[in-house]
């Protein structure tokens, strides 16, 4: 039975980010996963069935074969593994690991900072304003979009000509850094990947207003 065959469920949420990576990435592989929805607003995540499947209480968590797996780049590695067509990583181990660089430059440094449960704790425990809990968001993901629009190669994507785990990650944070108000037009290398990006269906697809549990307000 080939990987495509197999048993999937995606747990994720419409805004979530690292849900948005996954989502792309099983589409690029041609993979249909059931969905079951998480709404992270609700502290649905919190939940004792859910901690079951994912004591970090976050979304996604892909379970493959009744086996439960979490964080959003693992899973999108282990879909690398078992279904290899089209690759998301480079032959070479540079070139993997150049990928990964960029990858991780967003999934561990950018997104981490902004993401739900640290804006909940800005506004909560140190009771910023929703304006200085935006001007928290636009320094880092300004800083960190900084960085990756000088590791980003010439070709059409962010490591060549073909989209990588880098555009995966990349493309869910440009989505973010426009609901945070970034001004975006420094890093046109981005922005020029992002325009090759969503010419692919499987981007498209995977955008949060075309999911299943998108609702127009929070």
């Amino acid at each position: 039975m080939s990987a495509r065959q197999r048993d999937f469920t995606l747990y994720t949420y419409f805004r979530s980010s690292a849900a948005f990576r996954v989502r792309i990435a099983l589409n690029l592989k041609g993979v249909k996963p059931r969905q079951e929805f998480v709404h992270l607003l609700r502290h649905e995540q919190a939940s004792a069935n859910y901690r079951a499947l994912n004591p970090q209480q976050a979304v996604p968590t892909l379970v493959h074969d009744g086996r439960a797996l979490g964080q959003s780049l693992a899973i999108i590695e282990y879909l690398d593994e078992i279904a290899p067509q089209p690759p998301l990583l480079p032959a070479d181990p540079f070139g993997r690991a150049r990928v990964r660089q960029m990858a991780l430059a967003i999934a561990c440094e950018i997104h981490p900072l902004c993401n739900l449960r640290v804006r909940e704790y800005l506004r909560d425990a140190l009771k910023l304003s929703e304006a200085e809990q935006g001007e928290w968001q636009k320094h880092w993901i300004g800083l960190g979009l900084q960085a990756v629009e000088e590791m980003a190669g010439a070709g059409r994507f962010c490591f060549g000509d073909k989209p990588t785990l880098a555009d995966v990650c990349l493309i869910p944070q440009l989505f973010n850094a426009r609901r945070a108000e970034l001004e975006l037009s420094a890093y046109p290398r981005l922005l020029r990947i992002e325009q090759a990006a969503y010419e692919l269906a499987a981007f498209r697809d995977a955008v949060p207003k075309n999911q299943p549990d998108a609702t127009p307000h929070p």
